[in-house]
């Protein structure tokens, strides 16, 4: 098979192809919530976030929280949240996000959190308080947590273990070969060896992401489609690179809707159980489908 950079992109340009092009949410049950949020000053990463699929999303019942603060350890060169010292730690946050997602009258919450490599636990102890305090009061709830590394440490993925979130999620992000430039503080092999673990202790379903248009070829990704489903992966998230500013790093290519459906083909060849492929999906796309 010929290496070459991912056939049928569209060449740097300025302005985002159509596809990229989304619609302002509508509807009864996004308004609703939308009220709601502004109300009560709820914190979804969807809306902080402007994710393009809110709408959708919302209009299902599934909306993504972020526990742990808004200021990140780390300094990926994809993200967006700030990178810094963070603040201490809110132990009143699980009763808060349990409240919200009440008030909001979420089916499915997604949970997901900033790297805090300063604490001693890496913010797990919290992880594992915010599960409790929403199945607690939303017992009807299922949940995701979407986790960082916790540089591997095997007792602090255990508290996610031990809380039995129906889907647990660790983003693999991007190709093995872009991974340091991409994910500065992160390890390939690290984040297939959490999900590895995940499964060996018995989470019954794990979840991971990759970005495109960061300069990956064609049978990169492949290649981590491959890395992934061999380390017991059940679904893959696969979606458009969008650069949040002009710090950030650059998108290299916009992927054509059709490459996305062939990645999408070959995952499921491969026995994912569900892969979202196209270029406006994210972790937490369609989220609520991923449990079973």
């Amino acid at each position: 098979m010929k290496s070459e950079t991912v056939s049928n992109i569209l060449p740097e340009q300025k302005r985002k192809p159509k596809w990229l092009r989304v619609k302002l949410p509508t509807g009864k049950k996004y308004k609703e919530l939308r009220g709601l949020v502004d109300k009560y000053g709820l914190n979804t990463i969807c809306a902080s976030g402007s994710c393009p699929n809110m709408g959708e999303c919302w209009g299902e019942g599934t909306a993504t929280f972020m526990i742990l603060g808004n200021v990140c350890t780390r300094s990926c060169g994809f993200c967006g949240v700030k990178t810094g010292r963070p603040e201490t730690v809110d132990w009143d946050e699980p009763e808060k996000v349990a409240r919200s997602i009440k008030i909001m009258g979420i089916k499915h919450a997604v949970l997901t959190s900033v790297d805090r490599d300063d604490l001693k636990d890496m913010g797990s102890i919290m992880w594992a308080e915010t599960v409790k305090s929403v199945r607690r009061m939303n017992p009807e709830t299922t949940m995701e947590t979407l986790i960082p590394d916790f540089q591997g440490v095997e007792k602090h993925i255990d508290r996610i273990i031990n809380v039995a979130p129906e889907v647990v999620s660790h983003n693999i992000e991007t190709v093995k070969r872009l991974t340091r430039e991409v994910r500065i503080q992160a390890k390939y092999e690290r984040s297939l060896g959490v999900l590895k673990y995940l499964k060996q202790q018995g989470q019954r379903r794990t979840k991971s992401g990759i970005m495109l248009g960061l300069g990956e070829t064609r049978e990169e990704v492949i290649e981590t489609l491959y890395d992934l489903r061999a380390n017991d992966v059940d679904v893959v998230t696969i979606g458009q690179y969008l650069q949040p500013s002009k710090k950030h790093l650059p998108v290299k290519q916009f992927i054509m809707p059709d490459q996305f459906e062939e990645y999408k083909t070959i995952g499921l060849e491969l026995g994912f159980r569900h892969v979202e492929s196209s270029a406006l999906v994210r972790s937490s796309y369609k989220a609520q489908k991923h449990i079973n």
